[in-house]
């Protein structure tokens, strides 16, 4: 049953991703796991309160997450089986597609690509200022189009990739699952005093989640942009996360450039190391060149779904 769904809810995503009218009507389902996290985290992680007592609260919140979101779903999922007859696969696709960003990540990154492509560099800082936690308003041409890229490739997983494998694995309930300790991992899974301890158990978890469709992630992307392999191999643990820096250097190696390097967050440099090799400089032509691989790994996936759902 899981393989048709998925497949549907590719399509979905795909066809209509999350419509703006029907977000400003009721939200998305991650607004919800955003305001959970921001009860908890309000509540429960008191500067006043012991490390030992922060980290505790914190897989509190975690255990908060998976209860609401894997049991929502699965109580979902059992109604719809126990009801919805034939038409049971359709009816979970359509609960299962807004856990998908497949559209809603092109339609973030084309943008800035557009807009340096019309010479307009605030608009283009602007655009992916909405996709990106850096500092942006220093940004020149070639800075803004790299940061494009980076965000374009690393979520390709957790956007993508992660909740599709979760899908299959575990049904409706880990794909929501999966895109909730995602949420609380880019709310609370910080390394700063404040969130150090009660976002540990966030961080950990999704590095978790994360561990095998990362690197199919960085494996699909290869063979979209026809290389990239050697860079991969070679660089993916560059990179501050253990996950992010398969489909970043993947990235990287596909379109011949480096990404990465010296950053800014709230106006604190970081001396990050480059992923890649070749020039540093980027365009919104190579955004396109991106776009273009990014697409073809989307199909690939689509193509290993239907794979699984052959051998089964």
């Amino acid at each position: 049953m899981a393989d048709p769904v998925a497949l549907t809810a590719l399509a979905l995503d795909a066809a209509i991703g999350w419509p703006a009218a029907l977000y400003a009507r009721i939200g998305h389902p991650v607004g919800g796991f955003a305001r959970i996290i921001g009860w908890c985290e309000a509540r429960w992680n008191r500067a006043s309160d012991g490390e030992s007592r922060r980290l505790l609260r914190g897989v509190a919140t975690v255990l908060v997450l998976i209860v609401t979101a894997g049991g929502t779903a699965w109580l979902l999922q059992l109604l719809v089986m126990a009801t919805c007859g034939r038409f049971a696969w359709l009816v979970l696709a359509v609960l299962a597609f807004p856990a998908m960003a497949q559209r809603s990540l092109f339609d973030h990154v084309h943008p800035v690509a557009s807009a340096l492509a019309g010479g307009d560099l605030g608009a283009a800082r602007e655009a992916v200022g909405r996709i990106v936690g850096r500092d942006t308003a220093a940004l020149d041409d070639s800075g803004v189009a790299r940061a494009a890229i980076e965000s374009l490739a690393e979520s390709f997983c957790d956007g993508v990739a992660a909740p599709l494998f979760w899908l299959l694995v575990l049904g409706l309930p880990g794909a929501w699952i999966y895109k909730a300790i995602n949420t609380a991992d880019s709310m609370i899974g910080h390394k700063e005093e404040r969130y150090r301890a009660f976002g540990w158990a966030a961080a950990r978890l999704d590095d978790g989640l994360n561990l095998i469709p990362a690197r199919l992630g960085g494996a699909l992307i290869c063979l979209a942009g026809g290389g990239g392999w050697h860079v991969m191999a070679r660089d993916a643990r560059k990179h501050a996360s253990p996950n992010a820096g398969w489909t970043e250097a993947a990235m990287a190696g596909a379109l011949g450039q480096r990404l990465a390097g010296p950053i800014a967050y709230d106006g604190v440099a970081q001396d990050k190391p480059w992923i890649g090799d070749g020039p540093a400089t980027a365009s919104a032509a190579d955004i396109r060149r991106a776009l273009g691989i990014y697409l073809r790994a989307c199909l690939l996936l689509w193509i290993v779904t239907g794979g699984v759902a052959w051998v089964r």
